[in-house]
């Protein structure tokens, strides 16, 4: 076959099915221009998921009738002003989006400059329909009716309406918190579903955007570097989602979904989520533009950077600074589940437990535990000879609980963010009175944490201090796994893990840390084993430390079903209060909840 010339209506759909996948690819371009034009008022209507209708109105610059011509033909564009395409700062410039759109729907550009008269010009599938005046205050609008209408091989592949719509949501919402200097407005099918004042600074535009909850329970993370800017929202550890729908991540302004950016997020939160977790961000890097390459994809979601090292450690780095200062600090959300546990004896008729919303807490998985059977051997009668108190209750029901009689001064609750032990429930959870609350810790979560931070400081100080084994250790492991504990003897060696090859299938262990005590050497080195393999290459040294040293701090922490004196709990809450990330395990699980006054009056309907 020879070679030809496509005909430009051809051109213009192959160029249309790199720009315009869906109503939210040309919706973004839409809004993209809106921006560029200089607007502070963007307003979207939908209709049917933006398959019928997408509407975009802005008050910005205007376009003149001629400019109007210019934009609807390809490769024209007002956004570079030279050739020097690697110092764009809008956020559109390949000039192909609207004869793009224009030729797979039906198009309405309106248009007008301040001081001018408006104009309008309508073309339907490619073909320029009509063109004359038009009412409008100073700014664009444009219509795009019908997408794909007459392109029925890929109107066929367009998803539902609602899945359409939740595409579209999220590109508005994206493009939104990228600017929170304009106002912003979605209407879909005739209900405003998004609306934002444009007089927002950036923490409260992603609180608006995402949720109010955010607010109280992220930090704000600022630095600057090499002159690369890393600012935007954290969300605590224990504030995460199923899914990672909610990290918004900018660059210079652009909504983008890098693999870098996502890794390095990633790689942040490595030690402090449960893997099928994920944190709630907003992230915004100013690069500049000799640095990037924004012009990877024609969509222009994807981005490129010249030194990716320097840029994943500035957000690895940053994101760990900011979350060391939030030091101690617990996500406090209510739990319906949780609250369903507490149970009313003999209410009055009309009588009702609070409705959810009361609970300070740390993560809304979190159940509270079932209860065992009290052992009535260890107090000097048996529960049935307590006078009237406990008669009727069923043995399933009885609570394990100990305190501990005080030898010395109670200490003041007043004088720590945690409060003061009072006692310890089921063997594993330490009850302790604070100024304004009830606090309930879960002892192992909370020593596992505090384990891995001395680990951490061990490995960046003179090493982490190792207890010799009385008689060295055989430990028999598949020949793979002593070949990645074997070529990382060295690193585990720093956290005082001491051992050597002892012949194909097994490891010597000569040395534990002794922050671990004498726990189970086996299962430690297969956990080490699993992880070094699932991650060795993927990671980073100082990541596969981290790793390291949480799987370390998991067999190292205090058990659940331990008994503490008062004397341990105490230390165990002080040393918690000037620890960083001790609101969380190193699996992202909260480590300690309160119940504050008003809320325990409201239990017992006293409010």
């Amino acid at each position: 076959m020879s070679i030809r010339r496509l005909p430009e209506t051809l051109v213009n759909r192959i160029a249309a099915g790199e720009v315009v996948e869906r109503p939210a690819s040309a919706l973004k371009e839409l809004v993209e221009n809106a921006i560029d034009a200089g607007a502070d008022r963007i307003s979207v209507r939908l209709a049917n998921g933006g398959i019928d209708l997408i509407e975009v109105s802005d008050n910005g610059c205007g376009m003149t009738p001629a400019d109007m011509a210019l934009a609807l033909e390809r490769h024209a564009t007002s956004k570079l002003p030279d050739e020097a395409i690697e110092n764009v700062t809008t956020l559109g410039f390949r000039g192909e989006a609207l004869p793009s759109i224009a030729s797979v729907a039906r198009l309405t550009l309106e248009s007008r400059v301040a001081g001018a008269d408006g104009w309008c010009r309508i073309v339907d599938n490619g073909e320029l329909v009509s063109e004359g005046p038009a009412a409008l205050p100073p700014g664009t609008r444009v219509r795009v009716e019908a997408l794909f209408e007459k392109i029925p091989a890929r109107r066929k592949f367009m998803r539902s309406a609602r899945s359409e719509y939740a595409a579209a949501l999220d590109i508005v919402r994206r493009l939104a918190m990228a600017r929170p200097d304009i106002a912003f407005m979605l209407e879909h099918d005739g209900r405003v579903a998004l609306q934002v004042q444009g007089d927002q600074n950036r923490p409260q535009r992603v609180a608006a955007l995402t949720d109010r909850q955010l607010a109280d329970n992220s930090v704000v993370v600022e630095l600057e570097r090499d002159g690369i800017r890393l600012g935007g929202v954290a969300g605590l550890p224990t504030y995460n989602r199923g899914v990672a729908d909610h990290q918004y991540l900018f660059v210079n302004g652009r909504p983008v979904k890098d693999r870098l950016l996502v890794g390095a997020l990633r790689g942040a939160y490595a030690d402090m989520l449960a893997r099928d977790r994920h944190p709630v961000v907003a992230l915004f890097l100013d690069v500049p533009g000799e640095m990037v390459d924004v012009n990877v994809h024609p969509a222009k979601t994807e981005v490129r950077f010249r030194e990716p090292g320097m840029v994943r450690g500035l957000i690895v780095g940053g994101l760990r600074a900011a979350l060391d200062a939030a030091g101690f600090r617990s996500v406090q959300r209510p739990s319906p589940s949780a609250l369903g546990n507490w149970q009313v004896e003999g209410a009055r008729p009309g009588f009702t437990i609070p409705a959810p919303g009361l609970f300070e807490r740390a993560d809304r998985a979190y159940t509270a535990p079932s209860y065992a059977p009290v052992d009535t051997a260890s107090f000097g009668h048996s529960v049935q000879e307590q006078p009237g108190h406990f008669a009727a209750m069923p043995d399933d029901y009885l609570i394990t609980a100990r305190a501990e009689p005080a030898t010395e001064a109670v200490p003041d609750a007043q004088s720590f963010p945690l409060g003061v032990a009072r006692g310890q429930v089921a063997k594993t959870y330490i009850v302790a009175e604070a100024e304004d609350g009830l606090v309930i810790v879960d002892q192992h979560a909370a020593h596992e944490r505090l384990v891995l931070e001395r680990m951490r400081k061990g490995v960046e100080g003179q090493g982490v201090a190792r207890q010799g084994l009385l008689l060295p250790e055989v430990i028999e492991l598949d020949e793979a796994a002593c070949d990645r504990l074997e070529a990382r003897a060295d690193e585990l060696e720093a956290f005082g893990l001491e051992m050597e090859r002892f012949g194909p299938a097994a490891m010597l262990v000569r040395a534990t840390p002794a922050l671990l005590g004498s726990g189970d050497v086996s299962g430690l080195l297969q956990d080490l084993a699993d992880e070094l393999g699932a991650f060795d290459e993927a990671l980073s040294l100082k990541e596969r430390i981290d790793h390291v040293a949480a799987t370390m701090a998991c067999h190292g922490s205090v058990r659940a079903g331990r008994v503490l004196s008062v004397a341990e709990m105490n230390a165990l809450l002080r040393e918690m209060e000037v620890t960083p990330h001790s609101g969380q395990c190193n699996h992202g699980r909260p480590t300690w909840v309160k119940l504050a006054h008003g809320d325990i009056e409201k239990l017992f309907g006293r409010k």
